[in-house]
């Protein structure tokens, strides 16, 4: 008797078939094309890259590893979250090829989801391959300029554009609009002063800050 769906998880093109009924987002391992832009949810954060066809895809990764080693056996291996986010704070990444399941790192996979956002239509999929596999190699990583975002919506609409960081520059600022953040800036400058004592390091910060707030708000 065959107890493996007792005992062990469902493969990555067994977990994408079970959700396509469902979500005509999510496909089969075997219908993706090359040049197909995918996306998976991955901690904080959404991670995008480039199918490339034979289960292989590229995509923009930030890893802390290479700047501690040279072993390219050991950089290959699937970059595990704390790997990652050490990476973005030393902002070392590189454009890398990775399996298709070394890329998921166990989520669901939604295919071509953003060309409904884009404002531009989408390049020949032959063409988006090969951009992506020109870019392959180290690069520097931002945030905000230059993210796995950036480098699929480049490949595939030609622009770098990155849905999440607009997102994220609006939240901050809605905050910097927010008077009370002024007040509430104010407040922990003259905390800092009490408990620092009054001087050039203390007292310029308390009232700079609260007045670029104000100004920008």
């Amino acid at each position: 008797m065959d107890n493996r769906g007792e005992h062990q998880p469902l493969s990555l093109t067994e977990r994408m078939a079970s959700e396509s009924d469902s979500n005509a987002n999510f496909c089969e391992l075997s219908s993706l094309k090359r040049g197909d832009l995918l996306e998976v949810s991955r901690t904080l954060f959404t991670h995008y890259g480039i199918y490339l066809g034979d289960e292989k895809v590229a995509h923009l990764m930030p890893d802390i590893l290479p700047l501690f080693t040279d072993d390219k056996k050991l950089i290959r291996d699937v970059v595990t979250n704390q790997r990652l986010i050490l990476g973005v704070i030393s902002r070392n990444a590189s454009i890398r090829v990775d399996s298709v399941e070394d890329f998921a790192y166990g989520a669901c996979i939604i295919v071509n989801h953003m060309d409904a956002l884009c404002k531009k239509p989408a390049l020949p999929n032959e063409e988006v391959a090969r951009r992506a596999e020109k870019l392959v190699g180290s690069t520097e990583y931002s945030l905000l300029w230059n993210n796995c975002e950036h480098f699929v919506t480049y490949c595939r609409y030609g622009t770098a554009v990155s849905i999440q960081t607009d997102k994220f520059c609006e939240a901050v600022k809605t905050i910097i609009r927010d008077q009370r953040s002024v007040f509430v800036t104010a407040a922990l400058g003259l905390a800092g002063i009490f408990c620092l004592g009054f001087g050039p390091s203390t007292t310029l910060p308390t009232v700079l800050i609260p007045f670029f707030l104000w100004m920008a708000g």
